[in-house]
């Protein structure tokens, strides 16, 4: 596990299950309908249990969600008290904003993990999987905007996990992590 510290929060990178990582906020990466879907969503929805869907059918947006956008909903039988379903975008070959919509899913997962007064969050890679987002340009987005969330927001959280389905993943972020330190970006 590779851990570094920003603005007081400590920054984790993890190889697991986000499913059975305690937090007070887990982000799922959702679809634009909410309808939940394979991967880190199925595996959200199977764990939380039915009642994730039953108010997500209750709050979810005439047209959807839009990309970059989240919502929250309880969570079920997660080992956290919500789930913010984060809408990242599909991999267009960078020419229709990708990286803007990335950066806006993670920040609003965060605005919104900091409005239910959360103190820890644990990410999945979004975007990365059926998305198509290239994962090293993945980890740098995601890593630069919650570093750049701890400073402008000092004390809104105290931990920010992101747990990574495998090997590559965690090696992806843990190389954006290095760079982003030497940068001056985080740590």
């Amino acid at each position: 596990m590779m851990e570094h510290t920003v603005a007081g929060a400590r920054i984790r990178l993890m190889k697991g299950d986000i499913t059975k990582v305690p937090a007070d906020v887990i982000v799922n990466a959702a679809n634009s309908e909410l309808i939940g879907g394979g991967g880190v969503d199925g595996a959200i929805h199977r764990a939380g249990g039915p009642s994730i869907m039953l108010e997500l059918n209750r709050i979810r947006p005439k047209d959807g969600c839009p990309t970059g956008g989240a919502v929250v909903t309880g969570a079920g039988d997660l080992p956290a008290k919500f789930v913010v379903h984060a809408v990242g975008p599909v991999w267009e070959g960078g020419r229709f904003q990708e990286d803007l919509d990335l950066a806006s899913a993670y920040k609003t997962s965060l605005d919104l993990a900091a409005a239910k007064g959360a103190r820890t969050v644990s990410f999945p890679s979004i975007s990365t999987g059926a998305y198509r987002y290239p994962l090293a340009k993945a980890a740098f987005v995601a890593l630069s905007t919650v570093a750049a969330f701890l400073r402008s927001r000092p004390g809104a959280l105290a931990e920010v996990d992101f747990v990574l389905f495998d090997d590559a993943a965690l090696r992806a972020y843990e190389a954006a992590l290095d760079v982003l330190g030497r940068e001056g970006g985080a740590p």
